[in-house]
């Protein structure tokens, strides 16, 4: 074909193409479903509520009125009730008429074999956006459903099912006669009903746990069941999102240098802020502000006294001191890989690094300061105009520009060159005791199917060893609120942000509030010291009453894995014991 014409057809082709938003609306029998319910009834007698509802979908085609089918490669999709994330826009679809739509849950073989950090930080495939790749055996979760049950007047329990692996990618087809054209953007309405999918099984007889492992009934139940779980809803016309805005620069100095980042190549793509870009010159001032004690009101504390380099960026006090001595009430957090976080504080409250760094200054029990005379103080230096000038476009100094200073140092602490991450390397070996912890860590406890494991993942997985939620893990019955402060969302009651694992052997007291002083307690916690509430996390809830049965040889494992996680840089002589030293070296 000449090459005027091809280019003809292909610009009629593009004038043609349609777009197609496919929505997904989690459902139980005919009704939308709410999240954190306890209300859904099973014909097995019992009651549950649904506190996740997550899949990942590919493979899209749409049938032709001849019974051919056109594939829509490249299309990727993770939908997640929690996240309001119920709906792919399928573009670039050539106009006319369709009698279905066909696709998978989960991704292709290629994919999930593959290495996911490949994808951008927006990426529906990107770990650190969905949460659901499974790092220890590699793969995808194609479907998470979790929630909680109760059978007539027994304590809720919990459950926790996830439909995972090659063998169980399934497709589901939906007859749908669709009138695609570009003028015109169409909305295919479709619901997942739960009640289908759970249809023959009953969590108190069949199980609380699946991880999809060969011959599990529970993930061939959800298989057979799927799609029949898909049915229309309707079709109808929807609006087109508005167009995105270009996310510009924030003050850009007149010459500058780019910061070249860091990070495992395991690590899942961070999404930096578009308008903060990583400079030199911006991140050495971040890191000259975040020791400067003019930030505090009688100058006598900086961000680094309490979030201490040599204890990897975190307190080793259970609460820190602020102006005039006094303390607060929860722990401070270390502030490593901060870069794959959305949310800040152990409650989320702040949006962004740059909104987190301005609290402390202003909060009376921290550094009690007001940041109209921050901002005189460090004017009225000899220096820091001049640094403000080479980071900026100007020597202003404002509350925004050092929200933007600190933020753009603190995206750069980066760790990933712990023992753990040099044995996935093939650089050292892990000794048995740490091999048998990691086991623990990464095997659920899941009796039915002879799984003894200690269900660390399901919160701690992935290259980060966190899934930057919140999660009420049973400290106690409330009485710190947590995230519920933040949403007023009853459902968020006692939830906290899941911390990285990574540098744990350094950063102690642990938890929220500081309550453990060693590795050693927090495991008793899990084992034995779980308090049940309306909220606890359902991976917890459907452990036994009286904890996980771990023996002191499978705790003393444990605690050897984690201390492979620290990083030898963050590590000094007579932070921990020597023996772990020696261990996590």
């Amino acid at each position: 074909m000449p090459i005027r014409a091809l280019l003809l057809l292909l610009l009629s082709t593009a004038a043609q193409a349609a777009e197609l938003e496919l929505r997904v609306t989690p459902a139980f029998d005919t009704a939308p479903i709410f999240l954190d319910s306890l209300r859904y009834p099973l014909p097995g007698g019992e009651t549950i509520s649904f506190t996740r509802v997550s899949l990942l979908l590919s493979g899209f085609a749409l049938e032709r009125p001849d019974g051919s089918w056109m594939e829509l490669p490249g299309r990727d999709a993770w939908l997640d009730a929690a996240a309001r994330r119920t709906s792919i826009a399928l573009h670039d679809i050539p106009a006319g008429e369709y009698e279905a739509i066909r696709f998978a849950i989960g991704p292709d073989r290629a994919a999930n074999d593959g290495n996911p950090a490949q994808y951008p930080a927006t990426h529906p495939l990107n770990p650190n956006l969905n949460g659901l790749y499974w790092m220890w055996q590699g793969g995808y979760i194609f479907l998470a459903v979790e929630g909680a049950f109760r059978r007539g007047l027994d304590a809720p329990s919990g459950f926790s099912y996830h439909f995972a692996r090659d063998p169980n990618r399934t497709f589901v087809a939906i007859p749908a006669p669709l009138k695609l054209n570009r003028d015109f953007r169409s909305g295919l309405f479709l619901d997942l009903d739960l009640a289908k999918l759970f249809h023959g099984l009953s969590p108190a007889r069949d199980g609380t746990a699946t991880h999809s492992r060969d011959g599990d009934p529970i993930a061939g139940l959800f298989r057979a069941n799927l799609a029949a779980a898909f049915r229309l809803r309707g079709i109808a016309g929807v609006s087109a999102p508005p167009p995105a805005v270009p996310i510009k620069p924030l003050y850009l100095p007149a010459t500058y240098t780019p910061y070249p980042l860091r990070i495992s190549r395991f690590f899942p793509l961070p999404d930096l802020p578009a308008d903060n870009p990583l400079l030199v010159e911006r991140v050495e001032l971040g890191h000259r502000l975040f020791h400067e004690r003019l930030l505090s009101r009688d100058g006598t504390l900086s961000c680094a006294s309490c979030h201490q380099p040599s204890e990897g960026f975190s307190d080793p006090r259970q609460f820190s001191a602020g102006v005039g001595n006094l303390k607060g009430v929860r722990h401070a957090m270390p502030l490593l890989n901060l870069a794959w976080k959305s949310s800040f504080f152990w409650d989320g409250r702040a949006p962004s690094l740059r909104a987190q760094a301005l609290v402390p200054i202003q909060d009376h029990a921290e550094m009690d300061s007001n940041l109209g005379e921050v901002t005189a103080r460090l004017a009225a230096t000899g220096e820091y105009p001049g640094l403000f000038a080479r980071a900026f476009d100007g020597p202003a100094i404002t509350r925004e520009k050092i929200g933007l200073a600190i933020e753009n140092f603190l995206l750069t602490l980066t760790s990933f060159d712990s023992k753990f991450d040099r044995a996935l390397r093939g650089q050292v070996q892990l000794t048995p005791e740490e091999k048998r912890g990691m086991t623990l860590f990464y095997t659920e406890y899941d009796p039915r199917t002879g799984q003894y494991g200690a269900d660390c993942f399901h919160c701690h997985g992935g290259a980060l060893f966190t899934d930057h939620l919140f999660h009420n893990n049973g400290l106690d019955d409330g009485a710190d609120p947590g995230r519920f402060k933040v949403t007023q969302n009853e459902a968020d009651r006692g939830k906290f942000a899941t911390p990285s694992l990574r540098n744990v052997a350094i950063t102690g007291p642990y938890m929220h509030d500081g309550r453990f002083q060693t590795l050693e307690q927090v495991i008793d916690h899990y084992a034995a010291g779980v308090k049940r509430s309306p909220t606890l996390d359902p991976n917890l809830a459907r452990h036994p009453l009286t904890g996980l049965p771990l023996t002191p040889a499978d705790k003393a494992a444990l605690v050897a894995f984690l201390d492979t996680l620290t990083d030898p840089r963050l590590m000094p002589a007579g932070n921990v014991p020597a023996e772990r030293l020696g261990a996590a070296r």
